[in-house]
């Protein structure tokens, strides 16, 4: 049973990870379920004090992930077109993987607010701001999901 709950662990770690850069999978709150998992063996790595610490960083990384792009793209003059855009042009760029990850978000987000009535200069604007607060809310997500993962394997 120890060794099917660190495998399980393991996996959740992982695709925490991975999740983490997919913007329908929510990254840090499987790598913190992990966590959680390994805390099950008879080993019992962490305290209290650690996981009360650590939902509070994955509760606040999930509001920051919403709010963050939204950000960036209002401060550039942006709408819920480049938004939306962003996320869906992520997606699709998933599957043209490394540089589909970058071209993908900024090119979504573009292609968005030209939907959305906004002048290619406008667009291009917006989609910069969307793009960058992406990228940050991202960076956040990863930074995040690797630090437990760092826990995790130290404390295996």
């Amino acid at each position: 049973m120890e060794t099917i709950l660190i495998i399980l662990a393991a996996l959740l770690i992982v695709a925490g990870f991975i999740g983490a850069l997919l913007p329908v999978v929510p990254g840090p709150p499987i790598s913190y379920l992990g966590l959680l998992v390994l805390q099950l063996t008879s080993a019992h790595p962490f305290s209290l004090q650690f996981f009360i610490i650590w939902g509070l960083i994955v509760a606040t990384l999930m509001i920051l992930d919403n709010v963050i792009p939204a950000y960036g793209t209002k401060k550039f003059g942006g709408s819920a077109y480049g938004i939306w855009g962003c996320v869906i042009g992520m997606v699709i760029g998933i599957f043209f993987s490394p540089i589909g990850l970058v071209v993908g978000p900024l090119v979504g987000a573009f292609s968005g607010e030209l939907i959305g009535g906004k002048t290619s200069y406008q667009a291009m604007r917006s989609a910069v701001g969307s793009f960058l607060g992406f990228m940050v809310s991202t960076v956040l997500k990863l930074i995040a999901s690797g630090m437990m993962g760092y826990y995790f394997f130290m404390n295996l």
